[in-house]
């Protein structure tokens, strides 16, 4: 009899566990499922930041200017590491820059343009994660 009481016992203890863990569960994909997304799906300037033939000085990936020979890497290292910029024209006030580095700017300066800086992403110019 003491087994059938203890069984019984740890039955009702499983049970009640796992109603307790199922109405977690449930409550927390509720939650989760309700939480609005934080990306920026609609970024207004997203042409500029290498898929297209103009690229925004102050948000491009360093990876953009692959497009560009004589650009990568050392040019586009500078580019990426010294913004923000509020004109083009502020390519060439870069420290170090070299007159031959400034030759090669000045032959896709019309290739690039200066929009407002975005966090979302100016934090991954540089470094981006992508490895060879």
């Amino acid at each position: 009899m003491n087994t059938v009481s203890s069984a019984t016992s740890l039955n009702a203890e499983a049970n009640g566990r796992r109603e307790f863990f199922t109405k977690a569960a449930t409550a927390a994909a509720l939650v989760v499922g309700a939480a609005p997304a934080n990306a920026v799906r609609d970024y207004e300037n997203i042409e500029y930041l290498g898929g297209g033939s103009i690229a925004d000085l102050n948000n491009a990936n360093i990876r953009a200017y692959l497009k560009m020979p004589g650009m990568y890497p050392t040019v586009a290292g500078k580019i990426v590491t010294n913004g923000p910029y509020s004109s083009v024209g502020d390519l060439y006030k870069i420290p170090g820059l070299s007159s031959r580095e400034a030759e090669v700017i000045k032959k896709y300066e019309g290739k690039f343009t200066t929009k407002t800086p975005s966090p979302d992403y100016v934090i991954d110019r540089y470094n981006n994660g992508l490895y060879r």
